[in-house]
């Protein structure tokens, strides 16, 4: 089983990446910490605690970093709703936060056995950029590193950048450049994780995750004109996928640079697939096993329907 502490700002991709950590028995989801994105920073928090107790989940969850480094934050809450998970309204919590700032959660927990927990961030990289700054040795400590975040081809927030790394570019420079190997999970990969008609088809008789949960979600994040035609696409999923078996996805090592400054292009992913092998700073998946995600998904969806039963 492998050991996972997930970074997120829930958000349904996010909603739907937990749900896959916790539902695949491979996986051990032991810490959770929230960073403003998606929604502000109150809602990431409140939803991360929800959906942790409504999956069953026992991780602790630590509140971050409300805003980006140096800019003004963000927000896509048109694509997500003004609470970050559609109109889905997940059972109150008396559950409380762990007392530690997220970024020190990240750093304890790595500290405390290095090499053996892997670090997945599906939101902007504000809590990253912070615990490598104020502990630089977390590049040492994680067994590995995923993002969703980044294209090489594309943006969604604007023609050249994607949301997550357009949100804070400046920290995703300052991860990128941190000296361990990113693993981007970019826009040309989550978009081919679709959840069409057919998809969704499959999720049927799931009980309240399905009811209270998967569809309403779904049905909201489908109604972006981007989702219309093709289905929504569940980008975060994709980098907990990738976790889990990383034989889903062909990757190709590259150069990333972030760009920060450009008029036009802050924010952008520069991909180099060309870049000498010593510069290298990222491993970048382009292609996903479609049949085989879906499959991933829908027997993890399985196993906490069923626990809810």
């Amino acid at each position: 089983m492998k050991k996972v502490l997930i970074d997120c700002d829930p958000g349904i991709d996010d909603a739907l990446a937990l749900a896959l950590a916790h539902g695949d028995p491979r996986l051990e989801v032991v810490g959770i910490t929230a960073v403003g994105g998606n929604v502000p920073l109150e809602f990431t928090t409140e939803n991360s605690l929800r959906l942790r107790d409504f999956y069953g989940m026992t991780a602790p969850v630590a509140r971050g970093a409300g805003r980006p480094l140096e800019r003004e934050g963000i927000n896509a809450g048109n694509v997500h709703g003004v609470m970050g998970l559609g109109e889905v309204v997940l059972p109150e919590t008396a559950a409380e936060l762990d007392p530690r700032h997220a970024v020190d959660l990240i750093i304890d927990t790595l500290a405390a056995a290095p090499g053996e927990i892997s670090l997945v961030a599906t939101g902007p990289l504000t809590n990253i950029a912070l615990a490598v700054r104020k502990e630089p040795r977390i590049v040492e400590w994680a067994a590995e590193f995923v993002i969703m975040g980044g294209a090489y081809t594309r943006g969604n927030r604007t023609p050249a950048a994607e949301f997550n790394i357009m949100t804070d570019p400046e920290a995703a420079a300052v991860v990128f450049e941190a000296g361990w190997t990113t693993v981007m999970i970019g826009l040309d990969l989550t978009h081919q994780a679709r959840a069409n008609a057919e998809v969704r088809r499959r999720f049927e008789g799931l009980g309240r995750l399905e009811a209270e949960l998967l569809t309403p979600c779904l049905d909201f994040y489908g109604r972006f004109p981007d989702y219309q035609e093709l289905g929504p696409a569940i980008h975060d999923a994709c980098a907990i996928a990738h976790l889990i078996d990383p034989t889903l996805m062909d990757a190709v090592p590259a150069r990333v640079d972030v760009e920060t400054q450009g008029r036009y292009t802050s924010g952008m992913t520069v991909t180099d697939f060309k870049a000498p092998p010593e510069t290298r700073n990222a491993l970048v998946p382009t292609t996903l096993d479609q049949a085989r995600f879906w499959d991933l998904m829908t027997e993890a969806f399985t196993v906490i329907a069923r626990s809810m039963a």
